[in-house]
């Protein structure tokens, strides 16, 4: 999501894609190098979209799916106002995890 206004981007990642570390992401045991390959390509790629918009003065949040879902969830209406708090700070990161 893009908020001009705040000169801010939230990304929403899915645990799994984006290789977190928490306890919704296992490394698949199935064809485990494409697997590699493909989610360490997305974490690259997540890291340089990172540098890129933050060296263009943008402000970067990412939810990430286990702040919203799985056994550490937080309640959404907690997720929504962590993320307008955000917006209205000024602050450059967020990194909202379950």
């Amino acid at each position: 999501m893009v908020f001009p206004k705040y000169g801010a981007v939230i990304f929403v990642h899915g645990c799994f894609w984006h290789g977190h570390d928490c306890h919704l992401f296992k490394w698949p045991k199935s064809r485990s190098v494409f697997w590699r390959e493909k989610i360490s390509g997305n974490m690259n790629r997540d890291r340089e979209q990172l540098l890129e918009l933050t060296s263009r003065g943008w402000r970067v949040a990412t939810v990430w799916e286990c702040a919203v879902r799985g056994r550490l969830r937080l309640p959404i209406d907690e997720v929504a106002g962590r993320c307008a708090a955000w917006l209205r700070s000024g602050e450059p990161e967020l990194d909202l995890r379950g």
